[in-house]
């Protein structure tokens, strides 16, 4: 756990500063100087970006993490595995580019409402989808030499700083409305380039083709795992970029409102995706050298401990979510308030199941994980399809409220049937009834008018209840850990 604790605590503070900026972003620039459908096309752009990077990278994001192990060389420059990792993604790029060109009308027919918005844009959509490809591969690729803080650094930190900045030049009057969307491209272009940089800084940056890349592992065997991936990972992307895109065809302004909650409650992903990004490839690690009584100590550890951290932050936002929206000054936007909640429920479940999706996709048996992901698809699918007509942006939320669980705790019950773990015992239900009881009180409490002082009142009565339950009762060893070394620190 060491490294995964220091590179997790690195990561947790840098998403927390990006965090605090998103918040800034999400709160008092991006709602305030857009409209709902201005943020809903740049959703949709983004969404389609999205798709275009995935299906393009072959699944070979997933494939670094799982096979890069076996390539570790430095002094071999990794028998020139970077090159094999761009090349092919960016090969598909082309065709998957021209697809997207080709049927620009079927996209412009399926958005009709606002195909006046959408069209002007669509050629910054395939030069955004460049962008994010060769960002994710750089990032796979960085993350499988256990070098994780820098591309936190860049997407939670500098991207946010760079969109928060366009905006504001935009209210100010000097960028036009196109030139905000240009800007938004730039800092995906910008971040890519940083990356690149510090490869080079490091000495990693290897782009020498060398023949011994086809010596290490087959290709085919490369080829193969990433197809698999690839369609595990379209389900994992669809489930954050299809409600926006059924959503904008539905309605850009919904589309833009669900943007937003849906930006409020990523905060509770953050302590989840810090972690996740050293455990891949540790995890990859533990599968290499047999290691399965360190994996199992540390999907238990890890569940008890995103779990404490998830149901705090999800307890915390819902409170606290009528002085999240006052913040906005825009009513409009507060019809996002039960899509939140709901959206939050979802994420819970996603960090308190742990790090199954991580075990599955490393393991012997990752092609199981296709079975879940297609699942996934259609479930998300089919309940957009349902409810979105009938519920709009609250039916959107529901379906990636169900999904998530559903997929969750399939995939959970997949790790114990396959392998005997689960994360579970009863600390876990003592964690969770200890932040139910802290939020009832927090909630039934009387609270003043103003805002702040509610925010003051409600958070604060929450941390301190629920902290002090945690460490009187022990419940989670790496938070009284850390308060003695504070406390320690403190003294000295």
């Amino acid at each position: 756990m060491g490294i995964v604790r220091r590179q997790g605590l690195r990561n947790t503070f840098i998403s927390y500063v990006g965090l605090g900026i998103g918040f800034v972003n999400t709160t008092l620039v991006l709602p305030r100087l857009l409209a709902p459908a201005q943020l809903g096309l740049v959703s949709v752009l983004l969404s389609l970006a999205t798709m275009g990077a995935l299906v393009s990278a072959l699944g070979f994001t997933n494939t670094t993490m799982r096979y890069f192990p076996y390539f570790r060389n430095r002094e071999a420059g990794h028998s020139g595995y970077l090159v094999l990792l761009l090349a092919l993604p960016l090969a598909m790029f082309g065709v998957v580019a021209s697809g997207l060109w080709l049927g620009r009308p079927l996209v412009l027919r399926w958005y009709a409402h606002d195909a006046g918005l959408l069209g002007p844009h669509y050629p910054m959509m395939l030069a955004l989808a460049l962008c994010i490809l060769v960002y994710n591969l750089l990032e796979s690729y960085t993350k499988s030499l256990f070098h994780t803080s820098f591309s936190s650094f860049l997407t939670d930190v500098v991207q946010r700083l760079l969109i928060m900045g366009a905006a504001l030049l935009y209210g100010m009057g000097y960028l036009s409305f196109d030139g905000f969307v240009l800007a938004y491209l730039g800092s995906c272009a910008t971040i890519s380039v940083l990356l690149l940089s510090y490869l080079a800084a490091i000495g990693e940056l290897h782009l020498r083709p060398t023949r011994a890349v086809l010596r290490v592992r087959p290709i085919g065997e490369l080829v193969r795992y990433g197809g698999f991936a690839l369609l595990g990972n379209i389900s994992g992307t669809l489930l954050v970029t299809i409600d926006s895109l059924m959503l904008g065809a539905h309605s850009f302004a919904d589309a833009g409102i669900y943007t937003i909650a849906l930006s409020i409650s990523t905060a509770l992903a953050v302590p989840f995706r810090a972690l996740y990004k050293t455990a891949h490839p540790l995890i990859a690690e533990y599968w290499k050298d047999g290691a399965t009584d360190k994996m199992l100590d540390f999907y238990q550890r890890t569940t008890r401990l995103t779990t404490a951290l998830g149901s705090y932050l999800a307890l915390g936002i819902g409170l606290n979510l009528p002085f999240i929206y006052a913040l906005i000054h825009k009513p409009a936007y507060a019809a996002g308030t039960v899509a939140v909640l709901l959206l939050l429920a979802g994420r819970l479940t996603d960090g308190i199941t742990g790090v199954n999706g991580i075990i599955v996709v490393t393991s012997p048996r990752y092609r199981y994980d296709l079975v879940f992901n297609l699942g996934l698809t259609a479930a998300i699918i089919m309940l957009n399809n349902l409810l979105i007509p009938r519920f709009g942006l609250t039916g959107a939320a529901i379906s990636n409220a169900l999904a998530l669980i559903i997929f969750n705790l399939g995939r959970t019950w997949f790790v114990w049937h396959s392998f005997g773990w689960q994360p579970f015992d009863r600390r876990i239900a003592y964690i969770l009834a200890l932040a139910a009881g802290a939020a009832f009180v927090a909630w039934v409490l009387p609270v003043p008018t103003n805002i702040w002082l509610t925010l003051l009142v409600r958070g604060g009565v929450l941390t301190v209840l629920y902290g002090a339950g945690l460490l009187v009762t022990g419940l989670v060893p790496e938070v009284s850990q850390l308060a003695r070394k504070v406390g320690l620190s403190a003294r000295k």
